[in-house]
């Protein structure tokens, strides 16, 4: 792990990577421990370093939470990372050799250039920048500093030994004018103005030293600076120094405004560029390559200059790109000469040592290749670096690409926001036009809606900025719609193709062929991209042609598994823009996805269902956009068991509700009708059966069944399901419903018997959901017959499954059933980590009877371990939840059981026999209604009812136990472990109350009545 504090404090892995420390205090005490390195800090310190006067309530507690926060993040990022951060009694250690700060101590103590440049190269700022304003810092900051400018004088001594004068006094000006009373620091610059040839400022300089002395400390310069004025007086000849080296001419215009977000292109680029003859810069307009290109350059170092030769003002296709660089580098042409341009700047370079950055050159991109090779050829010396929005095409050529600006990961996380390249530049932007702009919690995600809607285009993000101050944050995010319009430049000085993004986007286009221009345009039908076939059939067009669009920066290739072209947001409004009458690449945009949807179908139910999950996944914004470019119900009805898989009943909803021809309507009844049961919209009996009546295939008929099932209206859903499917697949599927339905009911014989089959027709078909499915209920059958490892062994099986499909609704499932079965075994904090996560899950998913499974074992870890209050609180809601639906929910029984013994727990016995007794009705009413033996259920309400009446009627509770045992032998549910806690409990209670003996015999005569005899003696 490598530590940065010489700059921003910032933290990689060994090979580079950015580490994220979270949160403010997290990264204050991560600063701390650095300050104090391999040393031990004491947590008092640490607090009130942290927290000062406003330390928490529970100050230990708090740090400790932070310790922990760092901890993680460093163990995330790199094995063994969490161990660097020792307990140590008083307080914690950071054990580190890895500091920038200390590498560039032990640099900075060689006394030759390259090692102290080397030093010097590793500051990004000054020392702990973003953190300076803190007190337990600033004797660090101050420390690093001075080691800092003793440094820079150092190199500058170096220097001045070579001859470098003219670079020495360029490079220390800016250090005397923020360090003015520095003698030594002084005292080297006044030597290098001389050495330059600069005496007359030389002698400024020491006047304004003495000058400040005087004033400010009321001192006269020390006597070695009096010496060396005698000599600048005298103009001493050893003042001359060594011949001083080749001038450097540097033509760049000075900087502006920061580079924001580019470090590591920069210093890639600056390690790159003097390697390389040719490097070319491309990317959109707009995305900064001329900004880099002369950030790059300016701090490059060449014996004949480093040299910015600007094209842009060049009409297209002008050949005088030669004549141009002769200016720039001020070569004359003899008159009457007939040497061309070419040949004579080609005489001129060679053997001249020098940097020539070529800016803009797609436009006038054939002379540029031409002089470009000609310089590479016959002048050996020249380095060229251009940018460009298509490569040059030259041999030896590094073709850079600029990306966009990284964008946020999570818009409502303001610190995710922040370490946004994007958001940065924006924000510094808005805040130079809006001194009171600030990006926080209120303003955070709109800054990164903004910079994902403009691509992380930096020009954008510019423009973008400029109208804050007149529009507000709000409103310019509002009118991103119509960007051409908005985002025009209120700044004069910039070049008139960087004042509008419609000018930005049409310098390119106006560059291409008519042929070009309409691919381009149709392209922009496409959402979220779209692989070369999708391209070539929806544009009329090849593979060349998309190449060439690539090659000028018009259209991004994201090279992956799947190549997939896309146009950046912006590209793709200005071709809508100019694409005229779309109607017939919109119609071939619609009919390949439906096609595509159509191929995927049927692919889903067997082994290439992970490929086309992922497939559609990816194509997903498409299929959304042909549904409106006239897919209509034919694609809805294509994308039905797609949209089921991943759990979008709203989407799919939305598109089944589409017109279509009597086929197509027909097609879509059902599964029209099945989601909106999902979705939990009240729908009639009658309707459903009339529904599946008119069913064409039995798959749609089984959809309904299931999603009626989903409600808890077992009768009808056994009465809907086909009883001989016409298929395979369909057979399967009937099958692991059909063992659902066997698992509501108690019937063990039935449900082994339909999820073996339903998992062996799974697997043959190579169908991973319709075998994760089974798993469901062959697991439910292993913890009905009391074997809960072997069924947590099946769940966690198909957790794996459903997790490498990303089917994020049975992964929620999964985590529910694991929740289920460690809250039976009595691992209640592990039942509730599960739960927690299925709970989010499904909550995401907005899967109700996931939500349902995760609260139940939220609910139930919490009143058996203790925790009443977060136990009710869960279990309530389900309560009001199965109680309003139209039939009475099957988990009903089961929560109205924890909810009695909560009750009772809480001083409520009355209160708790109540809800008993509710549950052993409702359970015994669905008993009657599927004429089946007393289920599960039943059975533990009547063990809940012998807890509620053990004080007041012991012989009564004993009897109810002996029922109860005798119920679970008879139909085969052996209490959980976490179940026998309750029964225990109650029996050891009634044995000191009645006595063993009589008990037993208690308990035996219970054992002599059914269940529902037992609760009458009530």
């Amino acid at each position: 792990m490598q530590f940065g504090v010489l700059g921003p404090l910032q933290v990689t892995t060994d090979d580079g990577t950015p580490v994220v420390v979270p949160g403010a205090k997290v990264r204050l005490l991560l600063a701390d421990l650095l300050t104090h390195r391999n040393q031990v800090v004491s947590a008092d310190r640490l607090i009130d370093d942290l927290w000062g006067a406003d330390a928490p309530a529970n100050p230990a507690g708090a740090l400790q939470v932070r310790v922990s926060q760092l901890r993680k993040a460093l163990a995330d990022a790199e094995r063994g990372g969490r161990d660097l951060v020792e307990s140590r009694a008083p307080g914690y250690l950071l054990r580190t050799t890895a500091v920038d700060a200390d590498r560039f101590a032990a640099l900075a103590t060689g006394s030759d250039a390259e090692s102290l440049t080397a030093a010097l190269a590793l500051w990004r700022g000054d020392a702990y920048a973003d953190l300076a304003d803190e007190e337990f810092v600033r004797a660090e900051v101050t420390r690093l500093a001075e080691q800092r400018l003793v440094a820079c004088e150092r190199l500058a001594a170096a220097r001045l030994a070579r001859g470098e004068h003219d670079l020495v006094a360029a490079d220390l000006a800016e250090l005397v004018a923020g360090n003015p009373l520095r003698e030594a620091l002084r005292a080297l610059h006044i030597r290098a103005l001389y050495a330059a040839g600069r005496q007359a400022e030389a002698l400024d300089s020491y006047a304004d030293l003495r000058t400040r002395l005087a004033d400010e400390l009321g001192l006269d310069p020390s006597p070695e600076l009096v010496a060396l004025h005698g000599k600048l007086l005298a103009q001493d000849a050893s003042l001359a120094g060594p011949p001083a080296a080749a001038r450097i001419r540097n033509s760049f215009p000075a900087r502006l405004d920061e580079l924001v977000g580019r470090g590591e292109a920069l210093a890639e680029l600056r390690r790159l560029v003097p390697s390389r003859r040719l490097v070319t810069l491309v990317g959109p307009g707009g995305v900064g390559k001329t900004r880099l290109a002369t950030e790059v350059a300016g701090g490059l170092r060449a014996p004949d200059g480093v040299h910015l030769v600007e094209l842009a003002a060049l009409a297209p296709g002008d050949p005088a790109v030669a004549e141009r660089v002769l200016a720039a580098l001020d070569v004359h042409e003899a008159p009457g000469s007939r040497v061309t341009p070419v040949d004579r700047l080609t005489t001129a370079l060679r053997g001249r040592n020098l940097i020539v950055v070529l800016d803009n050159c797609e436009h006038v991109l054939d002379p540029a290749a031409d002089l470009v090779g000609h310089l590479l050829r016959d002048a050996p010396d020249v380095t060229v670096l251009a940018t460009s929005r298509e490569p040059l095409g030259l041999t030896g050529e590094v073709v850079w690409e600029v990306p966009p600006l990284p964008l946020p990961d999570d818009e409502n996380d303001v610190d995710a926001v922040r370490r946004s390249a994007a958001a940065r530049l924006f924000t510094a932007r808005a805040a130079q036009q809006q001194r009171t702009f600030r990006l926080d919690e209120h303003t955070a995600p709109a800054v990164a809606q903004l910079c994902r809607r403009l691509d992380g285009l930096p020009l954008a993000l510019e423009l973008a900025a400029t109208r804050v101050r007149s529009l507000g944050l709000a409103g310019v995010v509002e009118r991103l719609d119509d960007r051409f319009t908005l985002l025009t430049a209120a700044t004069r000085d910039r070049p008139s193709r960087q004042r509008t993004l419609t000018a930005v986007i049409g310098w390119s286009w106006d560059l291409l062929s008519d042929a070009d221009r309409q691919v381009l345009a149709r392209l922009a039908v496409f959402s979220g991209g779209c692989t070369a076939d999708a391209a070539v059939r929806v544009c009329a067009t090849d593979v060349d042609t998309l190449a060439g669009l690539v090659d000028r920066s018009l259209v991004v290739l994201d090279d992956g598994a799947t190549p997939r072209y896309r146009l950046l947001e912006s590209v793709a409004a200005f071709g809508l823009e100019r694409l005229g009458d779309h109607a017939d690449a919109r119609a071939r945009h619609a009919a390949y996805y439906t096609e595509l949807a159509e191929r995927a179908d049927p692919a889903l139910r067997g082994p290439q269902q992970a490929e086309w999950l992922a497939r559609l996944d990816v194509e997903s914004p498409n299929f959304r956009a042909a549904l409106d470019h006239g897919g209509g119900l034919r694609l809805a009805n294509a994308l039905t068991w797609y949209w089921f898989l991943r759990g979008r009943l709203t989407e799919a909803r939305r598109a089944l509700a589409l017109d279509g021809d009597p086929a197509e309507e027909a097609r879509a009844v059902p599964w029209r009708l099945g989601f909106a049961i999902l979705h939990g919209a009240p729908v009639a009996a009658d309707h459903v059966r009339k529904v599946v009546a008119g069913c064409a295939d039995d798959r749609s008929a089984w959809f309904v069944g299931s999603a009626v099932l989903e409600r808890s209206e077992v009768a009808l859903a056994d009465e809907l399901l086909p009883a001989e499917p016409a298929d395979r697949w369909t057979e399967a599927v009937v099958a692991s419903t059909r063992a659902m339905l066997a698992h509501a009911t108690g019937d063990l014989d039935a449900l082994e018997r339909y999820a073996t089959r339903s998992a062996e027709i799974f697997a043959e078909l190579g169908d991973l959901w319709g075998r994760l499915r089974a798993s469901d209920w062959l697991g439910g059958l292993a913890e009905m017959r009391g074997d809960h490892d072997a069924a947590a062994a099946l769940h966690r099986e198909g957790l794996r499954w459903a997790e490498s499909l990303s089917l994020w609704p049975e992964v929620g499932g999964k985590l529910s059933w694991l929740a289920w079965l460690a809250v039976q075994n009595r691992d209640y904090a592990r039942g509730r980590e599960l739960a927690e996560r299925a709970l989010r899950l499904a909550v995401e998913q907005g899967t109700a009877s996931a939500i349902v499974f995760a609260e139940l074992s939220l609910g139930i870890a919490a009143r058996r371990s203790g925790a009443l209050d977060v136990a009710v609180e869960h279990l309530t809601g389900l309560v009001d939840r199965g109680r309003a639906e139209a039939q009475p929910a099957l988990y009903l029984p089961m929560i109205l059981v924890e909810l009695g013994y909560a009750a009772e727990q809480r001083g409520d016995p009355d209160a708790g026999l109540a809800l008993h007794r509710e549950a052993f009705a409702v359970a015994q009413r669905f008993a009657v209604a599927q004429e089946m033996e007393l289920p599960r259920d039943a059975i533990t309400a009547v063990e809940g009812m012998a807890s509620a009446v053990a004080s007041p009627s012991p012989e009564t509770a004993a009897r109810l136990l002996g029922a109860a045992a005798a119920a679970r032998v008879a139909v085969e549910a052996p209490a959980a472990p976490a179940e026998r806690d309750d029964t225990d409990r109650v029996a050891e209670r009634l044995v000191t109350t009645l006595g063993p003996d009589r008990f037993d015999a208690l308990h035996a005569e219970g054992r002599a009545l059914a269940a529902e005899e037992a609760v009458a003696l009530l």
